[in-house]
């Protein structure tokens, strides 16, 4: 983890238009804390020592990338899984709150504030607060709360207090908002380990660095299985986008590499139960940033639905608004009912049940069009345990 490599790294806080750090007073000397020593922090050789050594040994990195001879034989192309479903935990989510956490103990807090739409933030923090024995506190739309029941008792088993969250939609947006305004009033003890690719820089690069990983594996193992380290096509789902920012990462400057990211589409991206943010977004500011959001024309925010509370967000990250303006990104809609499809087919399929946020990164295979020597890397983001409750009602 080189930051002084070429990288994917926004200027001045901004990729392209979207990004920057719009804050309020309050919250200005945390942010710019974080701002003026996270770059360092990172870089430490005793940091990194640490770090990798816990991805390694307690995380279980790395995670395998799979080549499924079954999707390959049904899209005509050469498709892998990369298995961030096998992480401890049950997700990538735990790449960036062990990366997190670490920087705030060198930070010298204490005490540890997460939002959590789909409850894999929230259990990987949790789980790293456990680790290294810090207070946890995790804010969950009341919606989440009772979808996510088994992450919930999860959380509060590694000894987390789980604040569900009333206002609003009670989703993913109002949680965020709630550990906005617990940061604001908890400025000098308190860190905000934000789960994704969002917020206020430097969260964005900051979690995207940590999520950098994936890709970092993806090329090493591709080299070994195929001989080239670069796939055609990498694929994944994009709430706020983590898991696509790690897993494009290393190949966003190398533009023979297709990267499409994968939107919620809910019920239909015109039907006004959606939470494709870049299909249906306009610039506006939410949570610290400049991004593609969806409003009404006089600036509200429009409630986003997803079937999966891990995309269940009105926004995206910088990064990702960026890759969609310049073209860079392939971006695709899926709705719930697709998803579903796709999370079902691979069970019964592979064996593997994934998270509904990914089940929505597959479903995208149905758009594409391949060749037989295309080599496709679909992110498996996290396993569906979580979403049994929801599978079962559309079984």
């Amino acid at each position: 983890m080189n930051l002084k490599n070429n990288r994917p790294k926004p200027t001045n806080g901004f990729y392209g238009e979207f990004g920057g750090a719009y804050i309020p007073e309050l919250l200005y000397p945390n942010v710019k804390e974080l701002e003026f020593n996270y770059q360092e922090i990172i870089q430490e050789p005793s940091f990194q020592k640490e770090y990798q050594q816990l991805l390694k040994d307690y995380v279980g990195r790395p995670t395998p990338l799979y080549f499924s001879e079954k999707l390959s034989k049904k899209y005509g192309a050469n498709i892998f899984l990369k298995r961030e479903d096998l992480n401890h935990t049950g997700a990538h989510k735990i790449n960036n709150a062990i990366g997190q956490v670490l920087v705030a103990e060198r930070l010298g807090k204490t005490r540890i504030i997460a939002e959590t739409g789909a409850g894999q933030h929230g259990v990987a923090t949790a789980t790293a607060c456990a680790l290294r024995g810090l207070k946890c506190i995790i804010y969950m739309g009341k919606i989440d709360v009772e979808r996510q029941a088994p992450n919930v008792q999860r959380m509060k088993m590694l000894g987390a207090e789980v604040i569900p969250v009333e206002s609003g939609s009670q989703t993913l947006k109002d949680a965020t908002n709630e550990a906005i305004r617990d940061w604001i009033n908890h400025p000098t003890d308190t860190h905000y380990v934000i789960g994704s690719v969002v917020g206020p820089h430097p969260f964005p690069d900051m979690v995207t660095i940590f999520q950098s990983v994936i890709s970092e594996e993806i090329k090493k193992q591709l080299k070994q299985q195929t001989g080239n380290a670069n796939p055609t096509h990498v694929i994944a789902c994009i709430g706020g986008g983590s898991n696509a920012a790690g897993a494009f990462y290393h190949f966003i400057n190398n533009k023979n590499v297709q990267l499409i990211g994968v939107e919620a589409a809910g019920h239909g991206v015109h039907s006004g139960k959606t939470a494709a943010s870049l299909a249906k977004g306009t610039d506006g500011i939410i949570h610290g940033f400049m991004t593609k959001l969806m409003q009404t024309s006089d600036g509200q925010i429009v409630e986003p639905h997803s079937i999966s509370a891990g995309l269940d967000y009105p926004g995206v990250g910088p990064l990702h608004a960026h890759l969609f303006t310049s073209k860079r990104g392939q971006f695709i809609s899926i709705t719930d009912k697709e998803a579903l499809h796709a999370g079902f087919d691979l069970t019964k399929t592979e064996g593997i049940l994934p998270a509904l946020e990914s089940a929505h990164a597959l479903a995208a295979l149905n758009k594409l069009k391949f060749s037989k020597t295309d080599v496709v890397v679909v992110n498996l983001s996290g396993r569906g345990d979580k979403d049994l409750t929801t599978y079962l009602n559309h079984l």
